[in-house]
């Protein structure tokens, strides 16, 4: 049944890939910069027609798992984005109470807990933000409800979007081997300790998982996270419309 499922997912997501044509394609030749650009262009032109393709957002529901001392533009600006796309999203925390913000050298603003992790159930949400912040992302590594939740997302291929200080969920949930990903530079060691593969880079995508460093790249992290969340839902509605006799 298994490898049933595994074959009905390449020929979807072949299927998709088809829907970006060749021209989209960074083509060979130029200086390392100039190979680069294109690669950026292709990419968002392909992240850009899923958007366009599945409708935004509408009809998808998305957690931030964030506690006391969460970056506060980590949280705030990715959740905005998910909101303006369509998308419905909910604020899940150790317990109900609401949750301040970190931002600069002090704290900031506090932002109301939609479910506590005791009522927050995986399987309601298409995908997964893990905003950063030194407390929070020290705090929720620390809740083994937490990690669970995390679990749960990668291990049935929910995409997950998480950076700066957020990658350290990652690694105590067991999920960075044979990974590559970015994150606030002093996780690096923990990251390649944990079998992953770190770059300096500002965002870098893996499979179903997005990355970004700092507060710095939130402008590119959004852009990956919402064409990451559209693929994503593109991939669900074509998985959806295949009958159990379509799979060989």
């Amino acid at each position: 049944m298994m490898k049933n499922a595994a074959n009905a997912d390449r020929q979807i997501d072949e299927a998709l890939d088809e829907t970006f044509p060749a021209s989209d394609a960074p083509a060979w030749g130029g200086s390392d910069r100039q190979r680069e650009q294109r690669a950026a262009r292709a990419r968002k032109s392909s992240r850009d027609r899923a958007y366009e393709k599945a409708d935004g957002l509408k009809g998808k529901t998305f957690a931030i798992l964030a506690t006391h001392g969460f970056e506060q533009s980590e949280l705030m600006e990715p959740r905005r984005a998910l909101l303006d796309a369509g998308a419905t999203v909910e604020v899940v925390s150790i317990d109900k109470q609401a949750i301040r913000g970190w931002r600069g050298k002090d704290w900031g603003d506090s932002i109301e807990v939609d479910l506590d992790l005791k009522a927050a159930d995986p399987s309601r949400y298409d995908g997964l933000v893990l905003p950063g912040g030194t407390l929070n992302a020290d705090a929720m590594r620390l809740q083994p409800r937490a990690i669970k939740f995390v679990q749960a997302f990668l291990d049935t291929e929910k995409p997950v979007a998480a950076i700066c200080h957020a990658p350290w969920l990652l690694v105590e949930a067991n999920r960075v081997d044979g990974r590559t990903l970015t994150s606030w530079s002093s996780l690096k060691t923990d990251i390649r300790n944990a079998g992953g593969e770190w770059v300096d880079e500002t965002v870098v995508t893996d499979r179903q998982l997005v990355t970004s460093r700092k507060p710095d790249d939130i402008p590119a992290f959004n852009e990956a996270m919402i064409g990451l969340f559209a693929q994503d839902k593109r991939r669900t509605s074509a998985r959806t419309a295949i009958g159990p006799t379509d799979v060989p």
